[in-house]
């Protein structure tokens, strides 16, 4: 058994593979044997110190795997099953680990494991943000930064399924045609254009009812710009660095805009919660309505590599760290 662990913040080169053993499973716990981990750039947060540790720590939020022990009071999961997770505690860089029942969901058959490890953050995240955050409607233009990126490609499709029409920005020309294939109705290269210009042509000078921004500090003076008034500027990452301080005279009262910082675990804190979501998210790719092509797998002793790769903008989708 394995694991990737961080002793200090830095770098990708603080990531250490580990032989590690197991105690048997807590009460509420299972053991699982992984098939497939999520790769996020939260990780990268989380390595990196933007989202402070106590250290040392594993590292990675989401994983997919089969049950190889349950803990004394687990009641609704058995041995064999096929089960996914996104949520604390981290740990899922690793081959094995235990892993509490109130996070975790069946896996339906026909949904492959690779497909459901990635799935879990990028796709749970895509239905708090269009069905809790700012809960779009059929006929609604909405704004999508970073649209080729991992969420971006699931967010497209499924925006599309709702009856929206999609405007996304990527940061390069090479990005355009993979966001047009996963749903996007108009791509905006923000390094070539003025995306809030754009947004404003596209719609007629309107502007748009949400804009759902990962990418931080270098779209949010434009997004608020082409927000219609009443707007939601929706706020969930920051893969451009942190958000500098908002001026509120000047930037929300205007056009009494809202801005909103939302994380998964404000949805998702119940298992009803969870529940819920999961179910909505793997009939999406059931139906067919949501597809998922993994852009790349790494191994787990890649992880470094997988870190540099992520912060270099190099993953163009979805991708996974295969570890066995």
């Amino acid at each position: 058994m394995k694991a990737v662990e961080i002793k200090k913040n830095g770098g990708p080169e603080v990531l250490e593979l580990k032989d590690i053993t197991l105690d048997k499973p807590g009460t509420d716990q299972v053991t699982i044997e992984q098939r497939a981990i999520g790769l996020n750039y939260i990780d990268t947060y989380h390595r990196s110190g933007l989202y402070p540790l106590k250290m040392p720590s594993g590292l990675g939020l989401e994983g997919a795997g089969v049950i190889t022990e349950v803990g004394d009071n687990v009641k609704d999961y058995k041995i064999g099953d096929k089960v996914s997770y996104a949520g604390i505690p981290l740990g899922s860089y690793s081959t094995h680990r235990n892993y509490p029942t109130k996070n975790l969901v069946k896996v339906p058959e026909g949904i492959d494991l690779e497909v459901a490890a990635t799935l879990m953050t990028k796709g749970l995240t895509t239905f708090y943000l269009l069905h809790k955050t700012f809960p779009v409607n059929s006929g609604q233009t909405i704004l999508y930064h970073a649209a080729a990126g991992g969420v971006g490609q699931i967010f497209g499709q499924w925006a599309k399924s709702l009856g929206c029409t999609v405007i996304g920005t990527v940061g390069s020309d090479e990005k355009i045609n993979i966001a047009k294939e996963n749903g996007y109705d108009h791509v905006i290269n923000y390094n070539k254009e003025d995306f809030a210009k754009k947004v404003l042509e596209i719609t007629d000078g309107k502007g748009v009812p949400v804009v759902y921004d990962g990418v931080g500090k270098d779209t949010l003076d434009g997004s608020i710009e082409c927000l219609t008034t009443r707007g939601m500027m929706v706020s969930f990452g920051n893969a451009s660095g942190p958000l500098s301080d908002i001026n509120v005279p000047k930037m929300l009262q205007p056009k009494g805009l809202y801005l909103v910082r939302p994380a998964m675990q404000q949805y998702l804190s119940t298992k009803e919660e969870l529940d819920e979501a999961s179910k909505v998210m793997f009939e999406k790719i059931s139906s067919g309505k949501v597809k998922i092509k993994i852009f790349k797998k790494y191994k787990l002793d890649e992880a470094v590599r997988a870190h540099q790769d992520l912060e270099g903008r190099k993953i163009l989708g979805p991708a996974v760290i295969i570890p066995n």
